[in-house]
């Protein structure tokens, strides 16, 4: 079976398995016709094919394992060596130019975005894991988009999300990230996503 690296807002097959729990979330609002802002999913199968492309697999591997759990600063030394990993790696041609696509069609002139990880491991009815990835917000231009997914996509390995999954006996996970046209709101000086229930 294909599936796609990049998935309508809306898409029926955003998933929790490929859009993971907050894509999954803004899925069924954007289905069910409520105010989302425009956007789109990043899913697992591309941040599959980057690891793979990437060879990253087993190095993640190999630091991962050198994670002690009862030592803080392990996690800290593996999950700066996975980062690095992460930001060494190119995401593959045809996808970033998927990703360029889909960007530009959210409007012209560099619309602001807020790109945000989703990982298939969090806001479960069991748990939840809000808040252990990160979330760009305010990415201007092509490129910085898709160096905003890169270090999402890295996030799935930082020491505060790595240090709460061994603890409460979950698997490491895939991660993907949601796309989404920034709602500006001037009440405060900062920037803020109006579309509360994602987050």
């Amino acid at each position: 079976m294909l599936y796609s690296p990049v998935l309508k807002l809306d898409s029926p097959d955003a998933t929790l398995e490929r859009v993971g729990g907050k894509g999954a979330s803004l899925a069924r609002l954007a289905a069910a016709g409520l105010p989302v802002p425009p956007g789109f999913h990043i899913t697992t199968h591309a941040y599959r094919r980057f690891v793979s492309e990437n060879r990253l697999a087993g190095a993640i591997v190999s630091a991962a394992l050198q994670v002690q759990t009862d030592d803080d600063a392990s996690f800290e030394r593996v999950s700066r060596r996975i980062q690095s990993l992460f930001a060494q790696g190119t995401i593959p041609r045809n996808l970033a130019d998927v990703i360029r696509q889909w960007y530009g069609e959210l409007g012209a002139d560099n619309p602001a975005v807020a790109v945000r990880s989703s990982a298939t491991a969090e806001d479960l009815p069991e748990m939840s894991f809000a808040g252990q990835q990160e979330t760009f917000l305010n990415v201007r231009g092509d490129e910085h988009v898709l160096a905003a997914v890169k270090r999402c996509w890295a996030s799935l390995w930082t020491a505060r999300a790595k240090g709460s999954t061994p603890k409460m006996s979950v698997s490491p996970s895939w991660c993907n990230n949601s796309c989404r046209r920034m709602q500006q709101a001037f009440s405060s000086p900062r920037i803020r996503s109006r579309v509360r229930a994602t987050r």
